[in-house]
Formats: C-alpha cells, structure tokens, sequence
C-alpha cells in the first residue's frame, strides 16, 4: 500500500494559479494585493462548491503523463471541510482506491460530481517537490492506494 501525503515545501498549485490570475488581471493596476481571510475562506469554498458540482462522486485521479488513469479516490461529499485561514482540508481521510488499475504516475487531477476535471497538479516520489509526493510513483494492478491527507491553501498575497 502507497501512503500519500502532500508536502508544504512551498507554494501550493492553487497558490501558483492565484498567484498568476491576480497578477494578470490587476498586476498593472496596483502595486500589491493581499486578500483578506474571508476572501480566501470565500474563494476556498467555491471551489469546493465546483469540486461537488454534479450528482456522482467527485474524486482525484492519478495518472500518467498521458492522463491514463493509475487510481483513483472518491471523495466524500462535500470533499472538503469549512475553509479557515485560507485552508481547506479534504474529509475523511484516509481514502483508499482497494484495487488499482496500475501504472506509473505522473501527476493528478481532480474531477468534479459531474466528471469535468477541476485542477491537475504534479506528482513526485517523497523529497522531490510534486504537489503531491508518494512513496513510489511504481503501482501494480489491483495494489491499494491511499490517501492520507490533502489540503489546499489560497494564498494571501
């Protein structure tokens, strides 16, 4: 069995792509932007809102780097938890894909309620800095995969 848990090395995917929006859109207008707390709890919670969107189960896939699917975690419903600090913490953790389909994985991605893929992110072996890092990227056909904890913070600035 693989446990897996994600890092906080540095910024998260969700950071990175906070980062990059905000810049785009107000970069030549101000000189700084810092969120408050209710704004990042605000935005963490649409997103949850997006991830439970649909009437299946929403889930994070990992994949290969030709998204092939190598196991997948259903998530509970809502997956994550109320967003404090800007944080939000995925629920009932852990979760376990008993049987997976097996491969090399590359990277993850999230999928919404209604199966329309939400956010991807990369995957690495522990140490190596992915968005989230695994024992071993090696998973045999029918081998367990569990997830032990999973959080995505919305950055301040």
């Amino acid at each position: 069995m693989h446990a897996i848990a994600l890092p906080n090395p540095g910024p998260t995917l969700l950071e990175r792509i906070s980062k990059i929006a905000l810049k785009l859109l107000v970069g030549p207008l101000l000189m700084a932007l810092t969120l408050e707390t209710n704004a990042r709890n605000a935005l963490g919670d649409a997103l949850d809102d997006l991830i439970n969107t649909g009437t299946g189960t929403s889930n994070l896939k990992f994949e290969t780097s030709g998204d092939v699917e190598v196991a997948t975690i259903d998530f509970q419903n809502p997956a994550f938890g109320a967003w404090s600090t800007g944080v939000g913490t995925l629920q009932g953790v852990p979760l376990t894909d008993a049987s997976a389909t097996g491969g090399t994985i590359a990277q993850f991605s999230i999928y919404n309620r209604a199966g329309t893929k939400v956010l991807e992110g990369t995957v690495t072996a522990g140490g190596g800095g992915g968005d989230i890092e695994i024992t071993s990227l090696s998973v045999t056909a029918t081998e367990s995969v569990e997830l032990t904890s999973l959080t995505i913070t919305v950055p301040a600035s």
